[in-house]
């Protein structure tokens, strides 16, 4: 029996799905623990890209089970369209995807809410995605929700509508301009609740308890990355769940004694998308070659996403809050070209050096401290081994490995599944 737990320790962003994807032949079991469908998790094969918002990555293996945990927030409207855009590829979703009845429903409303909210803020908005996330999971921890087990109740309807007609007095609260149609959404949202009903739905933590009984191996995925993680993040530019090792715990209902291996994925660089602090965010030429090289645009927001060099602090921070195991660095190849490469490996933190991540990381506080690296030319996105790797690449990896004391044992050169580097 293995259960395993995959996760981001930046911004999101950091190439999980395609470590999932890579990984799931290893799995019996594939399960997504927090988030909803404002996490885009893109998968590259067979010359064809796949974006996933709310099923985990491993759908694409035909033996692995994929479930979507009681941690998750689901929209069933996105969720169909995602359905349906699998059904091409002759998949047999229905016996490879199930899902917690604890799972929490994102309703039309929950989105209305999301974009009245961030519209009366004006220029202090967070940066929402507006996908209805924030508002569903205050719903839930207000003990307000509507849970994808109460679909099957004769009274869900009835629920529904107390629930919507709440969420409209909330919205004219906000008093900002909204202009929606809510019947035409509640007809969609009500005709895709069946949809969602053709899964079967199960009862996840009594399901997990009897695979791991079984010998079953597990890997729990994580969406957005630790520096979001509402108690941890970056607060208040945050997402509304945990996204550290913690709530795979939450999100799944597996003890945490039963975690082994904690795989944490950075990419050789940072990106950041919406608002927020970054210490090490490039306004430069610098800045401006990543996000085009490394096609830095949000696979389901189309936002782009800024970028900036390796920030070591705020690494070594979610390493130790994760009790990350092995790390998985990506978009190693999008630094090639670089003459110089920078790593922050300090902060100068209210005129004071510090090497631990602060309460505050505001631009105000904090100055990032650099150490430079020779950069590289060579193409690596053909490369198939470790020793391939250019030199300069190899001791870029090996002074990271020794900063945050966890060996990296992937290596990214390419979007595709079989652009990985086993070091």
């Amino acid at each position: 029996m293995t259960v395993d737990l995959l996760l981001g320790l930046q911004w999101g962003d950091e190439g999980k799905g395609k470590i999932v994807d890579v990984l799931t032949s290893n799995y019996d079991i594939i399960a997504r623990f927090q988030g909803g469908p404002n996490a885009g998790h893109t998968l590259e094969f067979d010359g064809i890209k796949h974006v996933l918002r709310t099923i985990p990555s491993g759908i694409f293996h035909k033996t692995a089970v994929n479930i979507i945990g009681n941690g998750v927030v689901i929209d069933p409207v996105v969720f169909q369209k995602e359905i349906e855009g699998l059904e091409k590829f002759n998949m047999d979703i229905k016996s490879k995807l199930i899902i917690s009845r604890k799972a929490h429903l994102i309703l039309p409303t929950h989105r209305l809410l999301d974009a009245a909210s961030e519209a009366s803020k004006g220029k202090a908005k967070i940066g929402s995605t507006l996908k209805g996330i924030g508002p569903t999971y205050m719903d839930k921890t207000g003990r307000n929700g509507l849970r994808v087990g109460d679909t099957e109740l004769e009274d869900f309807a009835d629920r529904y509508r107390a629930l919507a007609d709440k969420h409209e007095e909330m919205i004219k609260f906000h008093d900002v301009n909204i202009q929606y149609n809510l019947a035409e959404m509640e007809k969609e949202f009500f005709e895709s609740i069946e949809v969602l009903k053709t899964l079967d739905f199960i009862d996840s933590e009594e399901y997990l308890a009897q695979a791991q009984k079984a010998g079953k191996s597990i890997l729990c995925e994580g969406a957005q990355g630790s520096l979001l993680d509402v108690d941890f993040g970056t607060y208040p530019f945050v997402t509304s769940s945990n996204t550290t090792a913690a709530g795979a715990c939450t999100g799944l209902g597996i003890a945490p004694n039963k975690i082994k291996e904690v795989y944490g994925i950075f990419k050789a660089y940072v990106t950041r998308v919406g608002s927020g602090p970054f210490p090490t965010e490039l306004f430069d030429e610098d800045g401006a070659t990543m996000a085009k090289v490394g096609n830095e645009f949000g696979s389901v927001t189309g936002r782009q996403r800024r970028c900036g060099w390796l920030d070591l602090v705020a690494l070594k921070y979610a390493v130790q809050i994760n009790g990350v195991t092995q790390l998985m660095m990506m978009k190693g190849d999008v630094l090639s070209g670089f003459e110089t490469l920078k790593v922050c490996t300090e902060y100068n933190y209210k005129g004071k050096n510090i090497s631990h991540f602060p309460y505050n990381i505001e631009p105000e506080n904090v100055t990032p401290i650099f150490k430079e690296f020779k950069g590289w030319h060579q193409d690596l996105t053909g490369m198939t081994t470790y020793e391939e790797l250019p030199i300069e690449l190899k001791e870029y990896i090996e002074f990271i490995e020794k900063e945050v004391e966890v060996p990296i044992k992937i290596v990214s050169v390419g979007p595709d599944r079989k652009q990985t580097i086993l070091k």
